[in-house]
C-alpha cells in the first residue's frame, strides 16, 4: 500500500472522528455533558494526546536516523567502487576483465534497486549477484602482483570488495522499511480517538472545522514522512543513485 493512500486513510480516520465527536456531542444526555464528565474525558484524552505525541516524535526521529544512515552508505558505496577500480587499474591489463565485471555488477545494483532509473542492464537475482561477488573476489585474489605496491593494491582492493559486499547487504535488509503495521494501527487508532474527544468539546463552526483540518492534515503528513523514510529507495522521498553513477561515468578511465 502507498505512503499517499496511507497518508489519505489516517487523514479520514482523524476528520471523520472529529466529526463523528461533534455529531455525538449534540446528541448525548445533559448528564454526560456535565463538568464532571468532561475534566475526566480530558484527562483520559489528554493521556493518550501525550503517548501519541511520544509516539509519534520517536518514528519521526527513528524514521529520519534510519534514512540519513542510508543515504550516507549509497554515498559511501560510490567512493569505494570509484577507489576500487582504481586500485584494479594499476594492475594493467591483467585487471581488465575483473574491472569490467565490477562494472556489470554496479549497473544491475542499480537496475534491482533502482528500477525507475533508466539503467539500462538486467537486474541480477540474489544468487547469481553473490556468485558474481564470490567470482571478483577470486578473480581479484589471483591477480599476479609484481612489486610490493601491487601487493598492497591486491589486499587494499579485497578489503574494499568485503566492505562494498557487506554495505550492499546492509542496504538489501534496510531497504523494505522496518515499521510494523500492528504498531501503525494502534497509533492511527489512538489519533482517531483524540480527534473524536476534539470533536466532543466543541461546537459546529467553520472556524473549529478549519482548525480540525489542519489537524488532521499534520498528523497524516507525520505518517506520510515516516512510511517514506522507510521506504528509502522508492516513493517521494527516495535516495538517490547519483552517487553511484557518479562512480560509474569515472570508472574504465
Amino acid at each position: 500500500m502507498s505512503s499517499i493512500l496511507i497518508a489519505v486513510l489516517v487523514f479520514g480516520c482523524t476528520f471523520g472522528g472529529a466529526m463523528m465527536g461533534i455529531f455525538l456531542r449534540a446528541r448525548l444526555p445533559e448528564h454526560h455533558r456535565d463538568d464532571g464528565s468532561k475534566e475526566v474525558l480530558k484527562l483520559v484524552i489528554g493521556l493518550i494526546a501525550t503517548v501519541a505525541a511520544l509516539v509519534l516524535g520517536l518514528l519521526i526521529s527513528s524514521a529520519k536516523s534510519t534514512y540519513d544512515t542510508q543515504e550516507a552508505e549509497v554515498q559511501q558505496l560510490g567512493i569505494h567502487l570509484l577507489q576500487l577500480d582504481r586500485v584494479l587499474a594499476r594492475f594493467g591489463p591483467d585487471a581488465t576483465e575483473a574491472r569490467n565485471q565490477l562494472r556489470r555488477i554496479a549497473l544491475a545494483d542499480i537496475g534491482h534497486t533502482w528500477p525507475n532509473d533508466g539503467v539500462d542492464a538486467p537486474p541480477y537475482e540474489p544468487l547469481q549477484a553473490q556468485r558474481e561477488g564470490e567470482e571478483l573476489f577470486s578473480r581479484i585474489a589471483l591477480l599476479s602482483p609484481k612489486t610490493d605496491v601491487q601487493r598492497l593494491d591486491q589486499s587494499r582492493a579485497l578489503q574494499l570488495l568485503v566492505s562494498l559486499w557487506e554495505t550492499h547487504r546492509f542496504l538489501n535488509e534496510q531497504a523494505g522499511g522496518s515499521l510494523s503495521w500492528p504498531f501503525l494501527m494502534v497509533l492511527v487508532f489512538w489519533l482517531t480517538v483524540i480527534f473524536v474527544g476534539f470533536g466532543l468539546f466543541t461546537r459546529f463552526n467553520a472556524t473549529v472545522i478549519a482548525a480540525l483540518l489542519l489537524g488532521s492534515l499534520s498528523v497524516a503528513g507525520a505518517v506520510f514522512l515516516i512510511l517514506e523514510m522507510n521506504r528509502p529507495y522508492s516513493g517521494v522521498m527516495q535516495i538517490s543513485s547519483a552517487p553511484i553513477r557518479h562512480a560509474l561515468t569515472q570508472m574504465g578511465r
